[in-house]
């Protein structure tokens, strides 16, 4: 194994690098101050243009460069430490005085513009912590910048203690339906829409699969065979550009029957090069309503009922909203469509717990692996 690095060794000085843990129904969000670890502030005066610092230019969007940032990142997100399913985010400043604090996403394969069950968890964070303040049993929103704009999480309290988050996203908008992908497990039509981050939604009865544990190996192929199919595809182009292009998730769903207040679905969403969301995905389920919206679904102000591959559930709604600046890429990718949709995804983040990780300089696993 490879000798830890002089920039690996800058980014986890033995002094120890804190963390705070949350999960949002199940899935994984490790908080870090990366100028508490030690790290310099990243270069640009937002958090979209932090986040483009830390990648390889002319690149996908996604792929990291080798920076301190990036060894601290794989530290807390590879083994020993981490797992492959480990999820995180550094706290930035935000874009300005309008939010309360920005945040750079990562996972186990990079930056993502994009993270519902982090808004999530960072607002019952910032509230648990006395960042934002919560007085009473009131609830209170945390403003957040993250790479593809600005997101609020509302903190929803009763005796003195978090009960739940309402995340509300940037807005969502379907940019191709039923777009034809052959996979092994044969052709199927995938369904993308925008919300913070490309996703491709596939009916998992098409691929002859269930949504459950069981199925999960064949699930996974099934949803990085799609997301690879779908490469360079015109619904799957931003008009901002590269950095918020191409699919990021791929959303395995299989219907359920409908609740009293609306849709009941089931799924599993496939994310970066092949990693499980444990959640309903926050993100995954805004691009969800804006699809259900579409088929016209969510009338009169139904919700969708979210249900994870874990069992842990969301609840989704579209909302009364400003409209989206600029023109949306038509279903095609050729030109304008309609303005996205405001959404609002519900559900619960609790800490896991608080951690102080070191680097020994002798270890020669360095910032880990992943298996």
């Amino acid at each position: 194994m490879p000798a830890v690095s002089p920039a690996e060794e800058r980014a986890t000085r033995t002094t120890g690098i804190r963390t705070t843990d949350y999960h949002t129904a199940g899935e994984p969000f490790r908080i870090v101050d990366p100028v508490a670890a030690g790290l310099p502030p990243l270069p640009g005066d937002t958090v979209a243009e932090r986040r483009a610092a830390l990648l390889v230019p002319g690149g996908d969007g996604t792929a990291p460069r080798p920076t301190p940032h990036d060894a601290l990142r794989r530290l807390l997100v590879q083994e020993p430490r981490g797992h492959a399913g480990m999820y995180g985010g550094f706290v930035v400043p935000p874009d300005d005085d309008g939010a309360h604090l920005g945040v750079l996403f990562w996972h186990k394969d990079g930056w993502s513009t994009a993270c519902g069950h982090g808004t999530m968890a960072l607002g019952a964070w910032a509230v648990d912590s006395g960042l934002v303040a919560a007085p009473g049993d009131r609830d209170v929103q945390v403003r957040i910048d993250v790479p593809s704009g600005r997101v609020a999480a509302t903190v929803h309290r009763a005796g003195g203690r978090t009960t739940g988050v309402t995340f509300r996203n940037v807005p969502a908008r379907v940019t191709g339906r039923k777009v034809p992908v052959d996979t092994a497990f044969g052709t199927v039509e995938a369904d993308l829409a925008y919300a913070g981050a490309c996703y491709a939604s596939v009916s998992a009865r098409d691929l002859g699969l269930a949504v459950d544990r069981e199925h999960l190996p064949q699930l996974v192929r099934a949803g990085r065979e799609i997301r690879a199919a779908l490469e360079g595809h015109p619904a799957t182009r931003h008009p901002s550009g590269p950095l918020l292009s191409g699919v990021y998730g791929v959303i395995l769903y299989e219907e359920l029957p409908d609740t009293p207040k609306g849709p009941h679905q089931r799924n599993v969403t496939v994310f970066a090069d092949g990693q499980i969301d444990r959640s309903p995905c926050g993100s995954g389920t805004s691009a969800r309503l804006a699809i259900l919206a579409d088929e016209g679904r969510l009338a009169g102000g139904r919700e969708l009922t979210h249900e994870s591959v874990t069992g842990t559930v969301f609840t989704g709604r579209t909302v009364p909203g400003p409209p989206r600046q600029g023109a949306a890429p038509a279903r095609d990718g050729s030109g304008p469509a309609e303005e996205g949709l405001v959404t609002e995804v519900t559900g619960t983040a609790h800490r896991t717990g608080e951690h102080r990780f070191t680097l020994d300089p002798d270890d020669t696993l360095g910032t880990g692996f992943l298996l």
